[in-house]
């Protein structure tokens, strides 16, 4: 974890409010530059939403949702879009066009937040492409991929305009565990060589000891954070017996 001192991701008070049901209540905690944070818990805890919430897709009851010094939720929407420059994000589904190339599924966030000419843009485009080792695949179609390969080119679109932060919603699910291993060492290679911030969800253990320097855990009964810290450590020392059973899979 590089530049571990920088706070790049502050989040506090954060409370999630539908109608009368209560999904988080002041969920607060800081994500530094360089690492894989990786959000994490039961079903139905509420992590997708907080991810939502945290690249500004929805307006919490309350709180502050701080990215590199900018409150996203403070900030009206047409002034949003300066800090959410500054991320990126890949879906569950992967969510690439699929009537459109891996290459123009890349480039099209370059055409239309940059100025660059069409040479350019390609040129990134590819260099992205071959980032995420699919740079021989650039004129295929979605559907002619893998869906390993479809999440790897959704990360490559996520990067193209550079962003510091990397927000990644639930990366390996529907992959076999050879296709997510794989996956895995790509986010940690992208990380450790790009510096990028990762903020991952997730249930996948197997995902979450082998990409993790830090967790947290969210908790439906509690709405709120559990346990925090590194995964591995977690797993044999937190003094709740409940996140100890999450990280061992062991029924209660």
């Amino acid at each position: 974890m590089t530049n571990a001192a920088k706070s790049l991701i502050e989040v506090s008070g954060l409370s999630v409010v539908y109608g009368d049901y209560t999904v988080l209540k002041e969920v607060s905690f800081e994500v530094t530059a360089g690492e894989v944070f990786v959000i994490l818990g039961g079903s139905g805890c509420g992590k997708s939403t907080l991810l939502k919430h945290m690249i500004g897709l929805y307006q919490p009851a309350s709180g502050r949702v701080v990215i590199d010094g900018d409150d996203i939720v403070a900030r009206e929407a047409r002034d949003r879009e300066a800090i959410l420059r500054k991320i990126g994000v890949m879906y569950q589904s992967g969510a690439l066009f699929g009537s459109m190339t891996l290459l123009e599924n890349v480039s099209l966030p370059l055409e239309e937040f940059t100025q660059l000419d069409a040479a350019a843009i390609q040129l990134i485009a590819r260099m992205k492409l071959k980032l995420v080792g699919l740079e021989k695949f650039a004129d295929y179609m979605p559907a002619e991929i893998s869906g390993g390969m479809q999440k790897r080119a959704a990360i490559a679109r996520a990067m193209a305009l550079d962003p510091s932060i990397l927000f990644l919603d639930e990366p390996s699910a529907g992959l076999d565990p050879v296709t997510s291993a794989e996956l895995d060492a790509l986010i940690k290679n992208l990380a450790q060589n790009l510096g990028i911030t990762f903020v991952v969800v997730t249930h996948e253990l197997p995902s979450i000891f082998a990409i993790a320097d830090r967790v947290i855990m969210l908790d439906k009964s509690t709405k709120g954070i559990v346990a925090t810290g590194d995964p591995r450590v977690l797993k044999d020392q937190h003094e709740a017996p409940a996140v100890r059973r999450f990280f061992n899979r062991e029924a209660a």
